[in-house]
């Protein structure tokens, strides 16, 4: 159940769920001291008393009603997610890991969100797969026999397989954890029209700014020799027709999918107006020449038949490769 649809960003930050048809109360214990359960159980007085439970993680678009968010002895943490496969629940395993695993070390926590199938057991599967070191296969099936409806939906299957990929951590520096956030911020760009502060991290430091350790190999506008990105910057893509977002699922490319029709890359602190804009013309910062194009909703179609999605490309006649170091700081 979604309760901000229709409502403005800063509206549903301050909004209290005033619907509770969320069914009978259930719950599941998935080990000592953690349960899985629905709305109902987490406003159920009678229930948490008597299963001792004193933490309540709350994984829905609306926040409890105050009485158990402000009741005696209870500790509540609300992470603000609809049941979408393209939310971004992957970027909460942190955090969530740490307060059910605070939960369980004072007393019980239930993790909850409206009908406890698809947002509250994803986040418990992510827990046990961190805790135990397991995969999501494993972790999924342990959950399901405990919880029998659970089924997280299609999206969040995929982060937490990306989660064991990336050794149960987040790994900023991951190819396709990079390729996930920016599918993620081109979804808020569609609804909001710039990119939301929430997704700045996919915005990437100018790489030709003085630093004491630059790449050795980057890439320049071929006109007044400007370095506009760095070598791991560059996205590999699919060299066929195939959309990154395709039936309802991420089709990620690895490293030996490379292109060089088109150079993509990631979006560069440079690149100013990519932040307050949905698609247009990239030029260097230096010299004003046009280096390519972006787009946070239409995309691209490479030479090679790729349709890439979103999309912030120079044409490779207007860049070149260097191997030669020119931003350095030298430090004494």
């Amino acid at each position: 159940m979604d309760c901000t649809k229709g409502l403005k960003l800063k509206e549903v930050s301050v909004l209290l769920r005033d619907d509770f048809n969320a069914g009978p109360t259930t719950l599941n214990e998935i080990e000592p001291k953690l349960w899985i359960g629905n709305l109902t159980a987490a406003t159920d007085l009678e229930a948490l008393e008597k299963y001792k439970i004193n933490h309540i993680l709350t994984v829905d678009s609306c926040p409890l009603p105050k009485n158990i968010v402000m009741g005696p002895g209870i500790k509540t943490k609300f992470i603000q997610v609809t049941d979408n496969p393209r939310e971004d629940l992957l970027s909460y395993f942190e955090g969530t890991f740490e307060f059910i695993k605070a939960g369980q070390e004072d007393g019980a926590v239930l993790v909850h969100c409206y009908f406890g199938m698809s947002r509250s057991p994803a986040v418990v599967i992510a827990y046990m797969m961190k805790k135990y070191c397991l995969s999501y296969d494993d972790a999924f099936e342990i959950v399901k026999s405990k919880r029998n409806v659970t089924m997280p939906n299609q999206g969040f299957q995929l982060q937490l397989q990306l989660y064991h990929v990336m050794g149960w951590k987040i790994d900023k520096k991951n190819l396709q954890f990079r390729l996930f956030r920016l599918q993620i911020a081109a979804e808020n760009v569609k609804k909001v029209k710039i990119l939301p502060k929430s997704c700045a991290d996919v915005v990437k430091p100018d790489p030709g700014l003085v630093t004491v350790r630059p790449e050795p190999l980057v890439y320049c506008c071929r006109k007044c020799r400007r370095i506009v990105a760095s070598a791991s910057n560059l996205l590999p893509h699919i060299a066929k027709e195939k959309p990154l977002w395709t039936d309802n699922k991420w089709s990620l490319p690895n490293e030996l999918d490379v292109c060089t029709l088109t150079y993509f890359v990631e979006p560069l602190a440079w690149m100013k107006v990519v932040t307050n804009s949905q698609q247009g013309k990239l030029y260097c910062p230096k010299c004003n020449a046009k280096l390519g194009s972006f787009s946070w909703t239409m995309g691209c179609q490479c030479p090679c038949g790729s349709k890439i999605s979103p999309a912030f490309y120079f044409v490779p006649s207007k860049v070149e490769w260097s191997n030669i170091v020119q931003n350095v700081q030298v430090t004494v």
